[in-house]
């Protein structure tokens, strides 16, 4: 997926590559932030939902379980649940080194179109750029 054709927000530099941490250690970082700065609120609150791209090969039965339970597609990497609900994709800082799974941007553009705040963040200080966005009111 060429990150030029995405509609969302992009938080980050877009332009950045080389070496940079893998998407759950900047996921890791994002949430220990979080949870740090505001242990009663958003960090309470704050989820990750788990997604069929960690089931291996050939469990179809268990992807049709997971869906029945609830599982989205595509669904993003950070969410805040609020009057007006954070979704935030977390990529690496070098989105070259990231994949985009099937679903992904349907997801974005749905949550999007029912009026949350989306955007893809390319790395944890850009996630976090965009929480203090979604915080001011931004966007």
């Amino acid at each position: 997926m060429n990150i030029k054709n995405i509609t969302i927000p992009i938080y980050g530099d877009q332009t950045y590559r080389g070496k940079c941490p893998k998407e759950a250690t900047e996921q890791a970082s994002f949430f220990a932030k979080l949870r740090r700065e505001y242990p009663d609120t958003f960090g309470r609150i704050a989820l990750h939902p788990r997604n069929e791209g960690l089931l291996i090969n050939g469990q179809f039965q268990a992807v049709v379980k997971h869906q029945l339970e609830g599982m989205a597609k595509g669904a993003a990497d950070v969410v805040i649940p609020g009057a007006r609900t954070f979704i935030c994709e977390l990529k690496r800082c070098d989105h070259t080194l990231s994949k985009w799974q099937d679903g992904q941007i349907a997801y974005l553009e749905a949550a999007a179109s029912a009026g949350a705040f989306v955007c893809v963040a390319l790395g944890a200080a850009a996630a976090w750029e965009a929480f203090e966005d979604w915080l001011s009111g931004a966007k």
